[in-house]
């Protein structure tokens, strides 16, 4: 491991043993000032994605899939796998394509319940043999495009109302209730293996709506008279934001573990797809102000870069400020309002959030727990982007 110093010779690690291929740094005030950066930077912290792979793999009951989607950085990928997640959850043949050179023993399911016709084929092509679907005519496409294999296994999207979720995700996907049994019955009759899935939301606060949804698979089981090899209950498993404190993630392995009991499914291939609560906290996104208007703060990030979810969803972050001369600003709480960098008058985020009334240009804003869909939301709209992730080692405690 080489050692580097900077002018004020803070220690900073070039080379990291848990995130090959990223700088690593002690600490985010090292980061920035090494970096010198002039677009947003994304810190990653390796002990807590270890922390938070090595939960899901001891105490959830059956296998676990990352859902890529939350943040496709390919080190962390690797320290997924390292940690010992051996599937991965996709919904485009890029993501495909990119972990089977990354991966090739991963075990990788295409759960996008629509999927083009092209992608499925080429997703049989290099090895995938795990689909999801909600509907007979995406049933009808998986099958012409893998040549009617035999050696498949599909997942039924099914429809769940999802009013414990603080973001919900039924309006989109899901086979309707009443629908599902004929659905199921006729995966039997081509000889497929038969799964089962279904998200109960993003930001689930109530772990009794897995058990809920899993009463309604056995209904649905019971009336189409087919046996299931696979149940796959989705995400949803919630992390702290301000003003939202969920209950442990073992309240909520313990709720579905109890009534994969009770509905007679425990002795099938179980599995989860965990995204935001592997990475949420292992990651934080730091953005600069670059002017003040009085309460008004323009960012060089916004809702075309990494703080989508800020601006759009309006959601909270723990917030922190850095001077531009490496020192956390504290101090009375003014409230603001932030503007990104683009042209575009959409690229607003209404807030208010709350920091330290002497913030001024040149400041770093950190915006923790944003390790999801901050990296992987990010667009290059107006040349306004980051390519800057690294590894920090030694994280304050959060």
């Amino acid at each position: 491991m080489q050692i580097a110093h900077s002018q004020n010779e803070k220690e900073v690690i070039v080379q990291s043993d848990f995130l090959s291929g990223l700088r690593a740094y002690a600490s985010e005030e090292t980061a920035l000032d090494m970096e010198s950066c002039d677009d947003a930077v994304h810190f990653l912290y390796p002990e807590r994605l270890i922390e938070n792979a090595t939960k899901f793999v001891s105490g959830f009951g059956g296998a676990t899939l990352y859902a890529i989607k939350a943040n496709p950085n390919p080190s962390l990928i690797k320290l997924f796998w390292d940690a010992g997640i051996r599937r991965f959850e996709t919904a485009s043949i890029r993501e495909i394509e990119m972990l089977s050179a990354m991966l090739p023993e991963a075990e990788i399911y295409f759960m996008h319940p629509v999927k083009s016709r092209r992608a499925i084929a080429r997703a049989y092509e290099l090895g995938v043999r795990n689909f999801a679907f909600d509907c007979a005519e995406e049933l009808r496409k998986i099958e012409e495009e893998t040549g009617h294999a035999d050696d498949l296994r599909l997942f039924l999207r099914l429809h769940m109302e999802q009013t414990d979720a603080l973001h919900p995700l039924n309006d989109k996907f899901g086979v309707p209730m009443q629908e599902a049994p004929l659905v199921l019955q006729r995966m039997a009759g081509f000889g497929h293996k038969l799964g089962v899935t279904f998200h109960v939301g993003s930001q689930c606060m109530d772990p009794t709506a897995y058990r809920t949804a899993l009463a309604k698979v056995r209904a649905i089981v019971d009336q189409a008279g087919v046996e299931l090899d696979a149940v796959d209950v989705g995400g949803g498993f919630p992390v702290f934001y301000p003003g939202m404190e969920p209950a442990p993630l073992e309240t909520y392995f313990g709720q579905i573990n109890a009534a994969l009991e009770e509905f007679g499914f425990s002795d099938l291939d179980i599995m989860c797809e965990p995204g935001r609560a592997l990475v949420a906290n292992a990651g934080t996104v730091a953005v600069r102000v670059e002017m003040r208007k009085s309460n008004r703060l323009y960012l060089n990030d916004g809702t075309y870069g990494a703080l989508f979810d800020a601006g759009i969803s309006k959601w909270p972050y723990p917030l922190e400020v850095i001077s531009g001369q490496g020192v956390e600003v504290k101090g009375e709480g003014a409230k603001f309002k932030f503007y990104g960098p683009t042209c575009d008058s959409l690229d607003v985020m209404e807030g208010p959030f709350e920091l330290p009334d002497s913030i001024e240009e040149g400041d770093w804003i950190l915006f923790h727990h944003l390790g999801a869909y901050g990296f992987a939301m990010q667009t290059k709209f107006n040349g306004f982007y980051s390519d800057t992730v690294v590894s920090i080692e030694a994280p304050k405690a959060r």
